[in-house]
């Protein structure tokens, strides 16, 4: 607090995180004051405990908006922010203006104006807006400040009111017909049926098989090349595309041969001493332009090929980049560059690689709404410095680095490459060998946007062939007949999940990263390596929501609702005659919801019959399970909790139904213990457990199936050592603490000192680096386990993302840490979940104080269960809103008088 005698200072400049307003204050010096508001200060309700008491007993109240008043929204301010808002107005009273220097997108331009709303300034209000945290930027923002965008507040307050209506219409219906803390959302629910779609396309598709072969082929100079069957008796042979996915036949109408396996091995045969000759020799010419800067959704996508970050993940260290001055605004649709941002480019391409390979070169894009166009991603300042240079490290300088190398490559000469298709003759067939080299690297030499396929040639590469000229002998020497089957559509990863997204017009790129946590978070997805797996949970919502809500999944209804929020945003459609046909009325979601409760039959909510399965896939509370009927009774089986809807097949489900059946089989007694050790499965996998739950409810022994053990072939003394982890593998050669193998709630590891040593996820297995022999968890020795740790982290003291302060009242550290499911925050033993809308640099003391409160008293930890009761008598004191605010939102937009506004 600053003290009344303080000399007044400029301006009180707010920003939104901790890290962003000490990077503006070290350029703006001391006559102002940077503050953060830690993201949004007040929103509407997130919980019934946060609305206030005078509006309880309203019908709409649990929405949090009036639906009865124009949609008027009732805003709270949180008691975390409370504090925040308490400091601002404090010091506002010694300052000579307010500047307003929040993120220039609608989220930004809406925190600004709820900001100027709760302070209420007797001084100026001015509104600063920039693309990037450099010296130069900031003071052109101050010195050419602007007001709030009233246009973008209202965008903003539409969206937010659109997707709370949506949301809290629907998922109760969703709680009561399938399951508990389900959620549906306007993008959400759009983005889980694509994936879902895909699972099914997995679902019908029918295998096919086909044959060809390669042959190696020698010149007369002894060079080799590969080379392709291509025709028999001049007609084609069937490669994959040829197939029905639906049949696992050839298509209707195509004319190819298909080759069986025991025609390939004749042909094989036959060919093996034929003579082969080039027929012909085909050069094609060919320039690759580079890929524009990025926007968000780009950055988004090329992280997760080339970095193997998840869309937050990327987010995330580009925020810090942002924040730290190091690139621009990381949420943008344009691919425009600046002129500084060109002239820098230039200049470094010329020095590092000179003149022929640099061309000037501007984008445009294709940005559907004007207002959400800023530069796009780049490198920050005017020197284009490299991550080295910056002295960046970890993912930051990863994804610094790729940014970098895109906005150079934008600004280079086109790679020029040459194709060489060659045609060869072998008795009455025909081969082809492709060649590929690169006459001109041009921004090769930088970058080269990746691919979605996994198996796709890298672009920059060459795969030339020898010199050869038109009916040239060759030699045969290798011909090798490879049968080849199908392969159904790919599941989505995140890259091409967001890629569709897009393309289709569903969401804003912004909001991409927050949306494919949620769907995760909310069991609607697992992840196996890159793929986004839909559960049974899903299929049965989104069926649901298929059945009776046709058009709020469909793609082409969804997509025409984001362009009539950017009309809106615009000022080319007005928000209340939009919010009413979505809402009211006949055709509204309101009454859509209560006219189809009743006809929704819970048990067949829950029940998915699925195409070529002849068990019944059962959503249950405790998971999905398989039901069927047996002379008339009905028989179980629980289902895997990695198992994919589209893996699910008679023999699979007739294994699992046989399995629950004969119930857990002994492999055997435990010589010292005496007791039956049984190989079960639980909703976590298969496991081992020694002997049964006694008559006092003391749980048996268990231990998990590694994934490179069968558990249906599992032997006794395997079981007896999985029984007995952890083991001690040694004392560590450097400070003689023990080194211990075990199994954890993620999987097997080695430890040592509080650091971890991991096996490969995928296997439970790991290679040492040499190749000379691979372990797991009971073969481990100290060797392997110290390769290990040398690539793991520590999980000491050196672990904490960031560190917050000190708890005011026992002075111990509040951290931040990464886990499995995302942030949290750490104090003694209470750890607390960071929400998924917040990023960690915006997170403060303050704020995570009331969040360890909360968690403490659920755990019943007496001192901060007092803690959180003294907040919540202080928040209950009725500071709530006169008014919601949305009519002064309107008002601001015509007249711009804040006299018009309502507080809170």
């Amino acid at each position: 607090m600053v003290p009344l005698a303080a000399k007044r200072k400029k301006g009180l400049v707010i920003v939104e995180s901790p890290a962003k307003a000490k990077k503006i204050g070290g350029y703006l010096g001391d006559d102002y004051i940077v503050r953060a508001s830690v993201g949004h200060v007040r929103d509407l309700p997130a919980k019934a405990a946060d609305i206030p008491a005078k509006f309880k007993k309203e019908p709409w109240s649990n929405l949090g908006v009036n639906v009865d008043e124009q949609f008027a929204p009732l805003y709270v301010v949180s008691p975390e922010k409370k504090k925040v808002v308490k400091e601002l107005k404090d010091l506002l009273k010694n300052v000579e203006e307010l500047i307003i220097a929040t993120d220039e997108d609608r989220e930004g331009e809406s925190i600004g104006w709820h900001i100027t709303e709760l302070l209420d300034a007797k001084v100026p209000i001015k509104r600063m807006v920039f693309s990037e945290i450099t010296k130069k930027a900031i003071q052109e923002a101050l010195e050419n400040p602007r007001e709030i965008d009233m246009d973008l507040v209202q965008a903003q307050e539409t969206r937010r009111v659109l997707d709370r209506l949506y949301g809290y219409t629907l998922s109760p219906l969703l709680w009561k017909k399938i399951r508990p803390k389900l959620s549906a959302g306007r993008v959400q629910s759009v983005a889980v049926r694509v994936l879902v779609e895909r699972e099914l396309e997995r679902l019908v598709f029918k295998s096919g098989t086909y044959w060809d072969l390669k042959a190696e082929l020698d010149t007369e100079s002894k060079a080799r090349f590969s080379a392709q069957l291509v025709t028999v008796k001049g007609k084609k042979v069937a490669t994959g595309k040829d197939f029905d996915e639906h049949t696992g036949k050839i298509k209707e109408g195509t004319d190819v041969v298909l080759l069986s396996e025991e025609q390939a091995r004749a042909l094989q045969e036959k060919l093996t001493s034929t003579d082969w000759s080039v027929t012909s020799i085909e050069h094609r010419n060919q320039n690759r332009k580079p890929a524009p800067p990025f926007t968000t959704s780009t950055l988004q996508q090329e992280a997760n090929r080339k970095l193997n970050m998840s869309a937050r993940q990327a987010m995330q260290t580009a925020q810090r980049l942002y924040e730290n001055g190091q690139i621009t605004y990381m949420r943008t649709d344009s691919v425009t560059l600046s002129q500084e941002a060109l002239d820098a480019a230039h200049a470094r391409i010329k020095a590092d690689y000179g003149d022929n390979y640099l061309v000037s070169r501007q984008y445009t894009g294709k940005t559907k709404n004007a207002q959400e166009a800023h530069e796009a991603i780049r490198p920050a300042g005017t020197e284009m410095k490299s991550a080295s240079e910056l002295g960046l490290s970890g993912g930051e300088a990863r994804l610094y680095d790729m940014i970098w190398k895109r906005t150079m490559a934008s600004q280079m000469a086109e790679a020029r490459l040459r194709f060489d298709t060659v045609t060869i003759k072998a008795d009455e067939t025909e081969f082809r060998a492709t060649g590929r080299h690169v006459e001109f690297p041009g921004f090769f030499k930088v970058y080269v946007e990746g691919s979605d396929d996994p198996e796709a040639q890298n672009e920059e590469e060459d795969s030339n062939l020898p010199e050869l000229k038109e009916n040239d002998k060759l030699g045969c020497a290798d011909l090798e007949a490879i049968g080849h089957e199908t392969k159904p559509p790919a599941r989505y990863t995140e890259a091409t999940l967001v890629r569709k997204l897009e393309a289709e017009g569903i969401g804003r790129p912004s909001t991409y990263a927050s949306i494919i946590s949620t769907i995760q978070d909310r069991g609607y997805v697992n992840k196996s390596g890159s793929q986004l797996v839909p559960t049974f949970t899903a299929m049965a919502v989104t069926r649901l929501l298929e059945d009776y809500f046709p058009n709020l999944v469909d793609l082409q209804f969804t997509a025409q609702m984001e362009q009539s929020l950017d009309d809106i945003s615009m000022g080319q459609a007005e928000r209340l005659p939009y919010l009413e046909k979505f809402y009211s009325g006949k055709e509204g979601i309101n009454e859509q919801v209560k006219s189809h409760e009743e006809e929704i039959d819970p048990r067949k909510a829950c029940t998915l019959k699925l195409e070529g399965l002849d068990a019944d896939v059962r959503v249950g509370r405790y998971g999905p399970y398989l039901e069927r009927q047996e002379n008339g009774e009905r028989v179980t089986a629980g289902l895997p909790p990695d198992i994919a809807p589209a893996d699910v097949d008679n023999a699979t489900a007739e294994k699992l139904i046989e399995e629950k059946k004969k119930g857990p089989q002994a492999l055997g007694m435990h010589p010292e213990e005496g007791l039956p050790i049984y190989v079960k499965r639980g909703p976590f996998g298969p496991y081992v457990q020694l002997g049964e739950q006694t008559d006092d409810g003391e749980k048996p022994k268990r231990a998990s199936i590694p994934l490179n053990y069968d558990p249906d072939s599992l032997e006794l003394e395997t079981a007896m050592q999985l029984l007995t982890l952890p083991r001690r593998i040694g004392l560590h050669p450097v400070d003689g603490k023990v080194v211990n193998a075990g199994l954890g709630r993620f999987g097997p590891y080695v430890l040592h000192a509080k650091k971890y040593g991991n096996f490969d996820k995928k296997t439970h297995t790991y290679t040492t680096d040499d190749g000379s022999k691979t372990v797991d968890v009971l073969t481990v020795d100290m060797d392997t386990a110290l390769e290990m740790l040398a690539k793991s982290k520590s999980r000491g003291k050196a672990e904490p993302l960031k560190v917050l302060g000190e708890h005011p009242e026992d002075g111990q550290p509040v951290e931040i840490y990464e886990g499995k499911y995302g942030p949290y925050v750490k104090h003694g033993k209470i750890n607390a979940t960071v929400p998924k809308e917040m990023e960690i640099n915006d997170v403060s003391l303050d704020a995570a104080i009331p969040w360890l409160e909360a968690k403490a008293a659920k755990k019943g930890v007496k001192k901060a269960a007092k803690a959180k009761k003294n907040t919540a008598k202080k928040s209950t004191k009725k500071k709530s809103a006169k008014k919601a605010p949305t009519k002064s939102v309107a008002a601001k937009k015509t007249s711009r008088k804040k006299s018009e506004s309502t507080k809170e």
